[in-house]
This record gives C-alpha cells, structure tokens and sequence, in this order.
C-alpha cells in the first residue's frame, strides 16, 4: 500500500495543502519558516501510539482562529446546532491510499475500503481534531461576547478539554459515504516513525547517553519480541541464556556474600521489634543490561576501542540513521499485525555530512530498504516510503525532479500560509523536457541553494561573477534594504542559456534579477558582432525568449529587432517575480556598450584614457578595448574588484541591484514562523 497524497487543513501555516507522496522517498525543500517542520508535526501528533499529544490554539492556522468568534457569534443569534457546528475549524489531515499491492490481502486495510467498486484501488482516510458531539454549549459556556479580551485565554482550555481526534474512512467515488474507525486501526495499518532533526550527537560531556548505544537497546527490544524474525529470536534467546547463566551465580555465591553485609535487627534492642531475617536478591535481565551498560566502540588496531563520541560526528550522524532504519525495520517486523504502509520522516540528514556523502545518501536511500528486504526479509518487500526534508543543497540537487516538494510562504500583508508546489507537475509537458533537463544537470553540477534563497541574480559570465560583490557593497551605501543582508544566490549561466531557467524562476516565485549583454550583432555583415549603433539583431537567445512581442522589420521604416529590444521600457523588462537588465545608455542620447566590459568602461572613462567627447568615438574606443580583453576577462575582473576600486556601476546593473533589493514578492515572507 502507498500513500498517494495527503491533504492538511488548519496546521499552523499548513491551513489548505495537497502534498503529493513518491513511491519510494519525496524530498521537502524550501526557505525556513515554509511549513516543512509542521509537515512532520502533524504526522507525529496524529500517530502518536498513546493519542495523547493533544493540539493547542496556537496550532490552528491564524484563520481558523477567526472561525471560533464566528461561530460564537452565530450562537449568539440563535442559528442551528449544525451550522454553528459547521463553523468550528478541525485541523485535519486526509491520506488517500493506493493498496493495488494489498488487493488480496486486505487485512486491517478492509476497515477502510467502503466503496463497492472492484476496480477501485483507492482508500481515503481522514483525521480530524474537531470538536466532541454535544459540546457546543459547553464550548461557550459563559461566553456572549466575541470581543471579550479574554475570549482566546478561555478557548484556549477549552479546546484541550472539548476537542477529540477523529478517524473516519470517505468512499472515494461518495464523499458523503462515511464510517468511523477507531484509532488502533490506523496505527495497525500505516506505522510512522521519525529521525529528528536533533539527535544528541554533538553531545560529549561525560554525562551523555551514548545514543547509538540507546538505538541499540531499542532493536534488541523488538528482537525479543515473539513476532520477531526466528534468526532475531534466536540470537536474542542465546543472549538471554548466557545472562541466565549469571543470575544462578548470582542467587548463590554473590548472595550469600551480600546477607554478610546485612545487620540484624535485634542488635538494635528495640523492644517489640521481632528479626524479619532479611535476605538479598539482585536480578539481572538482558534487557536491562544492554539499556543500561551497553556502549557502542569503535575497534582500532592493537585491541584498543574508542567510545562512540571519539568517530567525527558526520560518520556518527549517518551511522545514528542506518542504526535508526535498522531498528524501524526490525520493529515492523516484530509486530504482531505489520503494517500495510511504513512513514518515516528524516529531518536535515546532512548535519555533519561533506557533500560527497549527502549525495550519496540521498541517492542510496531506498536501496538501503531493499537490502533489508532481500537480505533480512526473504525477499517480502519493506512497504516504506520516506519523506525527507533537507536544507542541503547537495541533497536537494542530486534528488530525482520527480521526488522533489518546494514548500513556500504566501503572504498577502496580514496573514500567511504554506504552498507546495511539485516539480514533477510544473514540467510535465514535452515541451518542457528541454527545460527540465537543462536544469537537473545544471543543479547537479553546480550546487546551486536556488530552492533556499530568497532572492537571485543571473549573470553572464566569470567577470560580473568576480566583480558582483563589488557591485553590492558599493550599491548598499546607497539603499534602505542592504542587498549583503539578504539571502541572495548567484549563478553564472550565459545569455544563451538564461531563458532555460525562466520557467523554473516562476515556479519557485523567487525574485530574480537576470543580468545579461546586448550582443549586438549585423545581420547584413554575416551576423558578425559590431558596435550596438551599427547592430540591427541580437545573438542574445534570453534576451529574444524574454521578449516574445519582437516583430521581424518587413520594411526600411521599421524598428531593427535591436532597435525594439533598446526601445522597451523599464516596466517592460519586468515579468512578475522577474527582471532583465541589459546595456543602456549612460545618459539621454549616450553611447551603449555590447558587452560588460565595454558598457564599464563607458562608465568609467576617465579610468580607461577614453578621451573623446562623440557618441560614436567614445562608443568606438570602448569597443575595442572591450574586444582586447577576450582571454583576459577573469584578470581584468580581479583588477577591478581588489586594486582599483574606485569606478561607478554601470547603469543597467544598478537599475537592476536597485529593484531587487526592494521587498520580497507580496506573496512571500521570511519573517513568519513555523507554525
């Protein structure tokens, strides 16, 4: 049985998502605060073995909050107990299930299968913290006044008492078919588990627990168990016997060593008081020896071990999560009625972690499951599926485009809520694929956080790349909202790749501002580069992507499609989450450069000896210095960034760095919490 989808209402910023699930891992990434850790929470407090983490105001979203004034206010004009039942706010979550692999073998699963349709393989369960039947009165017991300042310090208590957690299991093909199912019977058909974000193991004060110790104790625990493997059984029934071998010395001579310290308590000489004949008895299991005295070391040569805190913690973090699995593993097949689906949640796997290893756990994941399956299993398939939610770019980029889940902030100015957007859907048409590609092998290669910044900049080549920390430092001095202050990701693409990622920028909703050339080019020349005065077409394939209204002159009275792309507006190079920013002239009527390098030095003349005062001259000479630098630009860049750094930024790129700077996207946020 796979999780297809679940769908959340009301968890903190989670207030209406659809999160589709992959067959094997999905990968949750995006900015902090996004909603990724009340993901988790919500599984974790919904299948909770003991039902007994309870939800508290605080974890409704900000809106649903309102309904509770709503629905009082309802109360308060006498409507019905169904609707003013209708306007209590639940915080739900609703699983639909496939069990294609489970047809003959429902098991618990038939609990939840209530349509009569045989060709349906789809189950819909729902669970909702709502409020218990009947409490209404009791919910706004004393309570008129919506306004009432107290009003949110009342139902906060109340909410704790009043609500209760719900199973029900929906037909799929009638929504208004319906049955309860207890909650035993949703933890006997999917098990959820978790490897927490913190996991202790920067810990190495002596006090500490050795915690691969404690995961230990944990797997001989299930091994012990009669529903366990009978190889498990085995190994842990020897270990009970040769711990059973100690407790008969135990109840022999060490005991009869222990009454000797034992005083009598005649010697005491109270009167009355009659000698219980006290005795000892010390009672050794092996369970509580490997909880208690049992450590994990590391051998070294010469018989020496080190204690499990002496490894790097990057080593000890991703042995902590194979020990981790290793235990879920052996507890899923040491319950007495195994699971038909199997969560677990992995926070931040890649504390600790250099890159290389991040990229190969991603990647090695779900194998490690079916090695456990075939190796310990008899070949009977672990029904896992793993969510993982990460901040590594390492991780992010080496995962499949298919597993990957962007979690975003929306803001509309007053409240804010989470947006999951799958990759996997925003590039499923073919001709998206050349997009798509592009992009999997660029992340891949690169690294790039584009999934974590809040804003980015796309730039040409290695000498806007070397010179774009100048370029903020310098244009910082000169705003409000420090562009350094941001968290800002850069990437080096090329005019001629840059349209590749417009569709992916917009999926991301991340304001980005693409810098890019001109290069103009002379059609009636063979299409050979030329100064932008005498260029009538661009060689700018991001440039003619970006403006898709440019029209091909017919007659000698039209724009040039150089002359259409110079002519457009500052309005114009804005596209929603995105601009461009390309040469323009430094003055009314001034001359433009082709290129970075020479629109610099027109910037900067006196810094390059251009001396002429002609439009056309100074355009000229900027030109050809520009064109002597082909195998030199990296030099030049480092010249100008950590030499000489007293010059001006050219006029395209400060319009650009000064858009960009300005607040995020109405629609996203930074500053909300997670919850």
């Amino acid at each position: 049985m796979k999780i297809k989808n679940a769908r959340i209402n009301n968890f903190r910023l989670l207030k209406n998502i659809d999160l589709s699930f992959n067959d094997k891992s999905t990968v949750i990434v995006g900015r902090n605060n996004s909603g990724k850790t009340s993901l988790t929470e919500i599984f974790r407090r919904f299948f909770s073995e003991s039902n007994s983490q309870k939800f508290k105001l605080e974890d409704f979203s900000i809106s649903a909050i309102e309904k509770f004034r709503k629905a009082l206010t309802n109360k308060s004009a006498d409507e019905g107990e169904d609707t003013i039942r209708d306007l209590f706010p639940k915080i739900e979550l609703q699983l639909l299930v496939d069990y294609d692999d489970n047809k003959f073998d429902y098991g618990v699963l038939s609990e939840f299968i209530i349509d009569l349709e045989e060709e349906n393989t789809e189950a819909i369960i729902n669970i909702s913290y709502q409020l218990k039947d009947g409490k209404i009165k009791a919910f706004f017991y004393d309570l008129d006044d919506p306004k009432n300042p107290e009003f949110l310090n009342i139902i906060r208590e109340r909410i704790v008492k009043l609500y209760t957690t719900e199973i029900t299991a929906i037909d799929p093909t009638d929504n208004t078919n319906i049955i309860k199912v207890d909650h035993s019977k949703l933890l006997e058909l999917i098990g959820v588990d978790f490897i927490n974000a913190q996991r202790g193991l920067d810990d190495v004060t002596q006090s500490e627990r050795d915690v691969l110790g404690k995961v230990l104790s944990s797997i001989f625990k299930n091994a012990s168990n009669e529903n366990a493997s009978e190889d498990m059984k085995q190994k842990s029934k020897s270990l009970n016997e040769e711990v059973d071998k100690i407790q008969n010395f135990i109840d022999t001579d060490l005991k009869e060593k222990l009454d000797e310290f034992l005083p009598t308590l005649s010697m005491f000489g109270y009167p009355g008081l009659s000698d219980p004949n006290l005795t000892t008895k010390t009672t050794f299991n092996a369970e509580t020896i490997v909880e208690s005295n049992t450590k994990i070391l590391y051998k070294k040569s010469e018989g020496i071990t080190l204690p499990e805190t002496y490894n790097g913690l990057g080593s000890r973090n991703l042995i902590f999560i194979l020990f981790k699995l290793f235990e879920y593993f052996r507890k899923y097949q040491s319950n007495p009625i195994l699971v038909k689906n199997h969560l677990i949640f992995i926070e931040e796997p890649e504390a600790h972690l250099h890159p290389q290893m991040q990229e190969v756990f991603i990647s090695k994941l779900y194998s490690i499951a079916e090695t456990f399956s075939n190796d310990l299993n008899k070949g009977v398939k672990w029904p896992v599926q793993f969510v993982v939610s990460t901040h590594s770019t390492h991780i992010a980029n080496e995962a499949d485009f298919d597993t990957i889940r962007y979690f975003l902030t929306k803001n509309d100015g007053i409240l804010a809520e989470t947006e999951i957007k799958d990759l996997k859907e925003a590039f499923k048409t073919e001709e998206d694929n050349d997009d798509k590609d592009f992009i999997y092998k660029y992340l891949t290669l690169t690294k790039s956080d584009l999934f974590f910044s809040d804003k980015a900049i796309l730039i040409e080549g290695a000498t806007e790349r070397i010179l774009m920390p100048s370029f903020i430092k310098k244009i910082d001095s000169e705003l409000e909202k420090k562009l350094s202050s941001q968290y800002l990701t850069i990437l080096e693409v090329g005019g001629a790749y840059a349209h590749h990622f417009y569709k992916f920028l917009d999926f991301l909703n991340l304001k980005t501002l693409i810098i890019t050339d001109l290069d103009a080019i002379d059609t009636n020349n063979n299409r050979t580069a030329c100064l932008v005065s005498k260029g009538n077409e661009t060689s700018n394939t991001g440039l003619k992507k970006w403006f898709s209204d440019l029209q091909e002159p017919v007659s000698d009275g039209d724009d040039s499609i150089l002359s259409q792309i110079q002519l457009k507006t500052f309005e114009e190079k804005e596209l929603e989450a995105r601009r461009i920013s390309y040469q323009i002239p430094e003055g009314e009527h001034g001359p433009c450069g082709r290129s970075f390098e020479d629109a610099f030095m027109i910037t900067n003349k006196a810094l390059f000896g251009i001396t002429q005062n002609e439009k056309s001259a100074i355009e000229k000479e900027a030109y050809e210095q520009a064109e002597k630098l082909k195998n030199k630009k990296a030099n030049f860049a480092l010249e100008y960034a950590l030499e000489k750094t007293d010059w001006n930024i050219p006029l395209y790129i400060k319009e650009g760095l000064t858009w960009l700077s300005k607040n995020v996207l109405t629609n996203q946020t930074t500053e909300e919490n997670d919850n």
